[in-house]
């Protein structure tokens, strides 16, 4: 299993990647799972802003498409003041594929560092077995 730090490396690295020609805010993410394997992801921007995605969704995404579904820790980070946190529609992804108590290390280039349980981020959130109904 990587460190904590090398997670952060990991999505500084791919933060550089991102394509981000509207709003100049590049964000990388870095998934480990239990498998150890680390999957990397920016923020991919388009004109037509609702179909921009996020850096933490391209990795969750990147991860499921190879198979891989089981979660241990995630970093994120942006060129922010304070550790950047997620946007609400990745926190429900992540909510979703997520346990609640996984470690996500939110960070900026500064290297401050905010680590949180998934629970934290995104309390009373809306799971699959919400969606169960009794006949």
């Amino acid at each position: 299993m990587k460190t904590k730090q090398a997670l952060i490396e990991a999505a500084k690295t791919i933060r550089e990647k991102a394509y981000v020609p509207y709003s100049r805010f590049q964000v990388g993410a870095a998934l480990q799972t239990v498998s150890g394997n680390i999957y990397t992801g920016c923020n991919i921007e388009n004109a037509a802003y609702p179909v921009t995605c996020c850096a933490e969704r391209v990795a969750i995404f990147q991860a499921i498409a190879n198979g891989e579904k089981s979660f241990t820790e995630m970093a994120v980070v942006a060129d922010t003041e304070r550790p950047v946190p997620p946007c609400g529609s990745c926190r429900q992804v992540m909510s979703e594929f997520f346990p609640s108590d996984m470690l996500i290390h939110l960070t900026n280039l500064k290297e401050d560092v905010k680590t949180v349980k998934m629970e934290e981020l995104l309390p009373f959130s809306f799971q699959p077995s919400d969606l169960e109904q009794e006949v």
